[in-house]
């Protein structure tokens, strides 16, 4: 049976902090919801009450942590694979002891593609399994539907996807990248590189809206131009009306801004080369394709595009050798990695060094003011878990080549300091967050 969001709820779910409803124009689409996964453990049903400090978990011989990702619907395309970089991290930390002398329990639930159930899944890894903390989610509309959620229980959620930013909170930390260390770099790339005119293309919900938003804001200020944007339901191939007006208003080519997520992507390149639009004269960059998807879609149809991340499987320091020899070794060798996988990966990592530090598991403010200036010497770079909740990352721009993987075509030397609050929209600019300080917290305005 299919669940289909209304508009209120939508909005509830999807609005970005930028105070700007016209951002949301339609509701989510409906997405299939599949009989979620059951738990490998069975947990208590006790509901737990909200408190900083969980009543679960760290009893007995194990902790117990929840990965909430879709396993089904349109987003298992690219959702899966954390699943697995997730497992991969808390088998390499079970094997070298444990945290605390203590082995790391996983409880796997699927959110189906839907964010409603996202929500209910989380209510039960915190409310009956008793997890000490939760990796999942992939778009923002699923991290939008749990954060109440969260929030409202005090608990901790590990996010590891790139994302549109506008958002700090308490409860959540943030292992992808913030938009001024993926969307702003790529734009300032395609500008000195491709060309000045745009064609922005995404999904339909907050993530491409929000990020859209940026992108006009910062092609304003530097001297770009828009010149068309269209949105697709999440999960729809319908692309030919776009693919039309794509040619309608960029005739002799220019530069496409791709911010469509999980199965709209497949119809849309190759759509978009049977139409003629090839990578010479309509180059995309796209931020939410990487090595995994493009195996899925064709690197065929892909070749000669652009992603921008802050990992590629193809970066060459031993870090990243060791986790591409074990993520191969454990799921086969025909498998790929890619940047959120490595930012699952992260988190795990991150959220381990910080119970060390803390010195116990479901003390969970401990855990979260532990978690602050952690490093982890990541596949990607040394990463630090700033201030603000989000990691300091690699900038990386890569070009699809003809066998799935990215030739890095430009990259940062250092990790760049995370900016969740953006500095080129109005309403947000100069706007920091800082949970190192509680006069700071969330949203405060340097002087």
């Amino acid at each position: 049976m299919s669940k289909r969001m209304n508009r209120r709820k939508f909005i509830v779910y999807g609005s970005a902090a930028l105070g700007i409803s016209s951002l949301i124009k339609a509701c989510a689409p409906a997405t299939p919801t599949a009989t979620p996964t059951t738990a490998a453990t069975t947990a208590a049903t006790t509901a737990a009450s909200p408190t900083a400090t969980s009543t679960a978990a760290a009893s007995g011989g194990t902790i117990k942590v929840g990965i909430l990702h879709s396993l089904s619907g349109t987003m298992a395309i690219s959702e899966k694979s954390l699943v697995d970089s997730t497992q991969l991290a808390i088998e390499e930390i079970n094997k070298a002891g444990g945290v605390l002398g203590k082995q790391i329990e996983a409880i796997v639930e699927d959110g189906a593609s839907d964010w409603p159930t996202f929500a209910e899944k989380a209510k039960k890894l915190i409310d009956q399994d008793k997890v000490v903390v939760v990796f999942g989610c992939w778009t923002s509309a699923s991290r939008k539907a749990v954060l109440p959620v969260f929030e409202s229980k005090d608990h901790l959620l590990f996010y590891p996807v790139q994302y549109e930013g506008q958002e700090c909170s308490k409860n959540i930390f943030y292992t992808g990248a913030a938009p001024n260390q993926q969307i702003e770099p790529s734009v300032e790339w395609l500008l000195k590189n491709k060309g000045k005119e745009f064609f922005l293309v995404g999904s339909d919900y907050v993530f491409p809206r929000t990020a859209n938003t940026i992108i006009k804001a910062q092609l304003e200020a530097l001297g770009g131009k828009v010149v068309g944007e269209d949105y697709l339901p999440l999960g729809n191939s319908e692309v030919t009306p776009i693919i039309s007006k794509i040619k309608q208003a960029l005739p002799n080519g220019g530069v496409i801004y791709n911010s469509l997520n999980g199965d709209s992507n497949v119809a849309f390149f190759k759509q978009m080369q049977g139409a003629g639009l090839t990578a010479d004269k309509y180059p995309s960059m796209s931020v939410s394709i990487a090595e995994e998807e493009v195996k899925a879609i064709g690197p065929e149809f892909l070749k000669g595009h652009y992603a921008a991340w802050n990992y590629f499987m193809t970066v060459d320091n031993p870090a990243n050798k060791k986790f591409v020899e074990a993520f191969k070794a454990k799921y086969g060798a025909d498998r790929v990695t890619n940047d959120p996988m490595e930012a699952g990966y992260i988190a795990v990592n991150i959220w381990a060094q910080a119970v060390k530090k803390a010195g116990k598991a479901d003390d969970l403010e401990a855990v979260r003011m532990a978690a602050l200036g952690q490093t982890f010497d990541a596949p990607e770079g040394k990463v630090t878990m700033e201030n603000s909740h989000h990691l300091s990352k690699f900038v990386r721009i890569g070009e699809v080549t003809a066998d799935g993987q990215f030739k890095i075509v430009n990259e940062t030397k250092e990790a760049v300091a995370p900016l969740p609050w953006n500095q080129f929209v109005a309403e947000t600019k100069g706007y920091y967050c800082d949970y190192s300080d509680k006069a700071k917290g969330g949203k405060f305005k340097k002087a």
